[in-house]
């Protein structure tokens, strides 16, 4: 990503270079979550299927890790120890129950299905869970694996004036493994990171904001006296009167009038929607981020990524230790799976409603499972070894379950899933040619089949 606060002369992808003065005006483009090569580099040919080229799909992650056991893959004929407090109850779907504690969810249950039989072999901290799940591949070897939806922006044709890959409310906060957490572009660069949203849409003043990359959003907030919108029209002005503009051919002027188009920043706006639609998915940063993540795909952007919550200290998520600066049993009963039940619900009916459920692939993600004995403080920890996943449209057929976990939740019984399982999951359904190759760390071929050579295609049939 060009960084217009730089000082410095940069390369462009051709070998030619900036000056300070240009770098201000292509930096602009960040200012509105654009990204040059994202609309001046040709996509690579043949690297989606036919049929499945206008799919696009909304991650949900679920932050903190949240009990199978206590929601998607219950056990009430264990021990009590194992079981918790909860109910099972039955749903729409004739193949499984959840919990009592998320009745939405039983009643769109023939819409999604789940795998009960994930797991991954990487550390029980968060942010190493984050990397592997999002990703595919755990960080090893100082090589920093794209997020799956800066694969998708790399590999499939833009749709619209909207950035390909955006990141709602913002990224992940921390985790406390000092690892990457995944939402990058990783080895394929800095142009293919997320857009992050970085305000909260529930809020009452909530307004279309300046969208920026990552990496410029402590800066910007220093150069705040100016607004970014001041910045792009100048950089625009100046551009355009500049000898330089000859440099550059016909898709290079395009990218710039995309920037300044009502449209891109018009799909951003939840002032559009209905009261009784924004209030069906909840009043809160959950439920909104939902309801945008919909209205963005709606406009054309392939990738969104939803965290539902931002950082696991002093803050409700999912990770249930049962004391303080985590959340325990009755917040979670009470506060977390009601918020998360409404929004998720409502996203699928919504996408159903609308014709785009079969368009939109809706994959509800998290880093790990809790422990299959509830701990002293009444909570569980950490358990990669045996977690579910939700699926649904994008090909998707609903109200099925992969994979089975043995009696007490522990590890998987039945049809063991990985995150590269996963991963290619998302691949296959957006129809991304697995012999496709990326541009590689050190400059080699990087395959696709890299990321995960087992698409759980039962999903699908």
């Amino acid at each position: 990503m060009f960084d217009f606060l730089a000082d410095q002369r940069a390369n462009l992808c051709g070998g030619s270079h900036l000056s300070r003065r240009e770098f201000l005006t292509v930096g602009a483009l960040g200012a509105v979550g654009l990204s040059l090569p994202q609309y001046l580099a040709a996509k690579q040919a043949g690297a989606v299927k036919a049929g499945r080229d206008q799919r696009s799909c909304i991650m949900i992650f679920n932050l903190g890790g949240p009990s199978h056991v206590d929601l998607w893959d219950m056990k009430p004929d264990a021990p009590s120890e194992v079981r918790g407090p909860f109910k099972p109850i039955r749903t729409k779907s004739s193949e499984f129950e959840v919990s009592e504690i998320l009745p939405l969810h039983a009643k769109i249950a023939d819409k999604f299905s789940l795998i009960r039989s994930c797991y991954h072999s990487g550390a029980a901290v968060h942010d190493a869970g984050w990397q592997i799940m999002q990703t595919g591949r755990r960080f090893t070897g100082g090589i920093n694996t794209p997020h799956a939806g800066s694969v998708a922006s790399y590999l499939m044709r833009q749709r619209s004036d909207l950035p390909p890959f955006v990141v709602l409310p913002e990224l992940m906060g921390r985790g406390g493994g000092n690892l990457p957490n995944g939402q990058a572009g990783g080895f394929l660069g800095k142009a293919y990171d997320p857009f992050a949203l970085m305000a909260d849409p529930s809020t009452e003043n909530f307004n279309v904001p300046d969208l920026l990359p990552p990496d410029q959003i402590g800066a910007a907030r220093l150069q705040r006296r100016r607004s970014m919108r001041e910045i792009v029209e100048s950089a625009v002005r100046n551009f355009e009167t500049s000898e330089d503009a000859r440099l550059y051919d016909d898709n290079f002027h395009a990218a710039y009038r995309i920037m300044t188009s009502p449209a891109a920043r018009e799909a951003f706006d939840l002032g559009k929607e209905p009261k009784k639609i924004r209030e069906r998915y909840g009043m809160n940063r959950v439920g909104q981020c939902m309801l945008l993540a919909r209205r963005l795909v709606e406009n054309g952007v392939r990738f969104v990524t939803v965290n539902t919550f931002l950082t696991v200290f002093n803050e409700l998520s999912w990770d249930i230790h049962g004391s303080k600066p985590f959340i325990n049993v009755d917040q979670m009963k009470h506060d977390v799976a009601p918020m998360y039940d409404q929004a998720y619900s409502a996203l699928i009916e919504d996408l159903d409603a609308r014709g785009m459920l079969e368009d939109t692939l809706v994959t509800g993600l998290c880093e790990f499972g809790r422990t299959p004995k509830v701990n002293p403080a009444g909570g569980r920890d950490h358990w990669p070894q045996c977690f579910t996943v939700s699926f649904a449209g994008g090909g998707v057929k609903g109200g099925r379950v992969v994979g089975k976990s043995d009696p007490i939740g522990a590890f998987p019984a039945e049809r063991p899933v990985t995150p590269g399982d996963v991963v290619a999951t998302i691949f296959y359904s957006l129809g991304l040619d697995p012999e496709s190759h990326l541009p590689g760390p050190a400059g080699r071929p990087f395959p696709l089949t890299d990321f995960g050579t087992h698409p759980v295609k039962e999903l699908f049939s």
